[in-house]
């Protein structure tokens, strides 16, 4: 169905006192049901948010947000969704998008849907839009099909893929292979919806922390590990070739908010 009343909106956050009480209440304007995964801060991020009417849940120690995802997909598990809708803490995400992914999981049926960072796509730092332009590349691979922008955190995912077991990987890593493992295991694909995105730099400096995100260290890993399932899966050059031809689906009823990028990206 994926309505608001059936869904969960889950936010993995570490050390998010900063916008955390802003994230959460933006979600809650949009859905009764939100599950915060707290991953070991240090900071003030849950007293910002004692009074909310929100599931919170906490980790004694940090675990990586692979890990507070797996958390918080249990917890919606257990409160009976349809699916989980996933946001980031820091900001970067804008809850008044949630509608427009729910139109698109309506409009296409377990699909996991992607909140692509498309729009005023200029204002990404070039070292991260040329880190999941590669992202992109290599899950293209694996999965044998293109989708726009998979190192995305503000994604819907159907139930049958949070009840996925054995979903690999730690950090980010998590979120490429569970795009890998709904392909293969489920036959899931994904549709991205055209977002704007805020960073640190866009004249928000002080009102944004500093992605969580390491380039090199991190897209070092989710490589290694895409690699390894390209090769271990087998049929590497017809997968390769698979991926090549086809183009990432992209669900935007109104085309003249993103204009030519969305047009780069269906090429």
């Amino acid at each position: 169905m994926s309505t608001a009343s059936r869904i969960a909106v889950l936010i993995p956050a570490l050390n998010e006192e900063l916008r955390i009480r802003e994230v959460v209440e933006s979600a809650l304007k949009h859905c009764p049901r939100v599950i915060l995964v707290d991953d070991g801060s240090t900071d003030a991020t849950l007293e910002r948010i004692a009074d909310l009417p929100v599931t919170v849940i906490q980790h004694e120690t940090r675990q990586g947000k692979g890990e507070g995802l797996r958390t918080g997909f249990r917890a919606a598990l257990n409160q009976d969704v349809d699916g989980v809708l996933t946001m980031d803490g820091d900001g970067q995400h804008l809850a008044d998008d949630i509608p427009r992914l729910l139109a698109a999981a309506r409009e296409y049926p377990q699909h996991i849907v992607v909140g692509a960072r498309l729009k005023k796509r200029a204002q990404q730092p070039i070292h991260r839009r040329l880190a999941n332009e590669f992202g992109d590349w290599g899950i293209a691979w694996a999965t044998g099909y293109r989708v726009a922008d998979t190192q995305s955190g503000q994604r819907y995912y159907p139930r049958a893929v949070c009840e996925l077991a054995d979903v690999a990987g730690e950090g980010f890593v998590f979120e490429a292979d569970i795009l890998i493992q709904a392909a293969r295991r489920l036959g899931t694909r994904v549709v991205s919806v055209p977002i704007e995105s805020r960073y640190a730099g866009d004249g928000l400096a002080g009102q944004l922390r500093r992605s969580h995100f390491r380039p090199l260290t991190d897209l070092y890993r989710i490589t290694s590990h895409v690699v390894g399932r390209v090769w271990t899966h087998g049929r590497v050059i017809p997968r390769y070739i698979e991926a090549r031809r086809s183009r990432a689906l992209i669900h935007n009823p109104d085309m003249t908010d993103a204009g030519s990028e969305l047009a780069e990206n269906r090429s």
